[in-house]
């Protein structure tokens, strides 16, 4: 496209006589002509205009949309993310947990087994009472026997 001052200017190539002059006459072909050209320089120029603006406002909306994009899938990226470390938090989290029971258990198991070797003596002990105190029946018996002889 031609610039306003790239444009070429229509000259008339007449031959100079006296009886030309170097303005075309109004109403000749030649006015027309440069009517013509002087307007579709005018629309030249305000189509470029409309094209340029169109260009900037589709570029800004192009540059619009891959944000609105970029925000979305953003948004979900980061959705992830704060996610993700919510649930490292609850891992670690339910980790020292299970830490803290399996202490607890493994002191649970500790009392127990003391409480059941502590009942099985007092079993033992119990068996030896009722067997010392048949024996001293026995034995009282016998002295009893002894005596009446």
């Amino acid at each position: 496209m031609y610039t306003q001052s790239s444009l070429p200017l229509a000259q008339v190539g007449v031959p100079s006589t006296s009886s030309f002059s170097p303005e075309p006459e109004p109403g000749s072909i030649e006015d027309a002509l440069l009517q013509l050209i002087q307007d579709h320089h005018h629309n030249s120029l305000k189509l470029r205009e409309r094209t340029d603006r169109a260009k900037k406002d589709a570029i800004k909306k192009a540059a619009r949309a891959a944000e609105l994009m970029v925000e979305a899938v953003n948004g979900g990226v980061q959705e992830s993310f704060v996610n993700e470390k919510r649930i490292e938090l609850e891992i670690r989290a339910l980790a020292a947990t299970i830490t803290r029971f399996t202490k607890q258990t493994d002191q649970w198991l500790t009392v127990t087994h003391s409480m059941n070797t502590a009942i099985k003596e007092i079993g033992d002990f119990e068996n030896w009472m009722k067997i010392m105190e048949f024996d001293c029946k026995s034995i009282t018996a016998a002295i009893h026997n002894i005596h009446q002889a």
